[in-house]
């Protein structure tokens, strides 16, 4: 959902690329169809595992409780956010969790453009 909020507010201005230490094997469909009532379609994107490159080449790096899971590289600006994974729940419960991960995401975007 974060990475279809900031390619949605940023557009071409920020390079996303959006991965996980454990990824599931596809996207979460109740968060697809959350997002499709925004006007956000994410339906297609793949999970993907974190690597260290991809840490490495970025300049922000977000992460939501991987914990030491996720490589660190000094003079990298991390920021990990706090929010309930939506695995399992049912979209009245996702909703919120979108809206939530909207907020953060403007709130990132503010900072870098």
């Amino acid at each position: 959902m974060a990475a279809g909020f900031l390619r949605a507010i940023a557009g071409d201005r920020i390079d996303v690329f959006s991965a996980g230490s454990e990824p599931a094997d596809r996207v979460n469909e109740v968060a697809v169809a959350a997002m499709h009532e925004v006007g956000i379609d994410i339906v297609g994107r793949t999970p993907t595992v974190l690597t260290t490159e991809a840490v490495r080449h970025a300049d922000v790096v977000v992460t939501m409780g991987c914990g030491d899971a996720c490589p660190v590289f000094p003079g990298k600006r991390y920021e990990d956010w706090e929010l309930t994974d939506p695995a399992g729940l049912p979209i009245e419960d996702v909703r919120p969790i979108r809206d939530d991960v909207r907020r953060h995401v403007e709130r990132l975007v503010s900072t870098l453009v």
